[in-house]
């Protein structure tokens, strides 16, 4: 029975390059030399630090930073920036950016009301951070993708583990 995956996955190479351009460009701006901005990946925890003497200087690195994905093809919604600003002794300044990596529960049933709700012949099923549609010819499945790709803005999703 024909099958697709549908999943929430960042590229991260792509965010590396992103960030490691950002650091280039945050030590040769004048507006930038002998201040405490900087911004480091950690990419266990799968989050972006941007550390600066002010808030105004973090925006101005996140304008950098965004700039930069944008260049790399990373669409920004990967990027979860919530986070408040928190001091860290002295004047500085400090913002996490979580990087979103799989469907949380929320979006999920989101994902599996909107096929229910659709009336096209496929079962949607969520397997831990991944959505699997299954149906039983290649033309619903790729409507399905077409209703998702329309339906659910807030995440980039994309399309995998495709079997016939």
């Amino acid at each position: 029975m024909p099958s697709f995956d549908a999943v929430l996955e960042p590229d991260m190479v792509a965010i590396r390059h992103a960030v490691e351009n950002t650091k280039k460009e945050i030590a040769t701006r004048f507006d930038f030399k002998g201040t405490s901005a900087a911004i480091e990946l950690k990419e266990k925890e799968k989050e972006i630090q941007l550390v600066g003497d002010s808030d105004f200087q973090i925006e101005q690195i996140s304008a950098v930073l965004l700039g930069k994905l944008t260049k790399q093809n990373v669409q920004v919604s990967f990027l979860d920036m919530s986070a408040k600003l928190e001091k860290i002794g002295g004047d500085k300044v400090r913002q996490t950016y979580k990087v979103r990596a799989g469907i949380d529960a929320d979006l999920a049933k989101k994902i599996v009301a909107a096929i229910k709700n659709s009336k096209i012949k496929v079962q949607a099923s969520i397997q831990g951070d991944e959505v699997r549609v299954t149906g039983k010819n290649r033309d619903d499945l790729q409507a399905a993708m077409a209703l998702l790709k329309k339906e659910v803005t807030e995440a980039p999703l994309s399309f995998g583990n495709f079997r016939d």
